[in-house]
């Protein structure tokens, strides 16, 4: 091999050393938006297998009121939770 070519050999390992560590860095700073993908990933996966549901809640929700659906929430939320114990 000549000197020219471990040369080129050096500086292409050099460039897959820091190709790796960059990787690494993105894939750590992507990590809390991989896991709220996976999360509305789930939500989404599971309207499409209970279509009524998500049907009713809409339905309920254009009936009632955005404000009055989470009021209605807050309660029930409340209420279970002092039940629970």
């Amino acid at each position: 091999m000549s000197k020219h070519e471990q040369g080129l050999a050096a500086r292409r390992q050099e460039l897959v050393n820091r190709s790796e560590a960059q990787r690494a860095a993105l894939a750590g700073a992507d990590e809390p938006l991989l896991r709220k993908a996976a999360t509305l990933d789930r939500v989404v996966g599971y309207l499409r297998r209970n279509a009524i549901i998500a049907a009713v809640a809409v339905g309920a929700v254009a009936l009632i009121g955005p404000q009055k659906i989470f009021d209605l929430g807050t309660r029930a939320v409340t209420l279970y939770m002092l039940l629970r114990r």
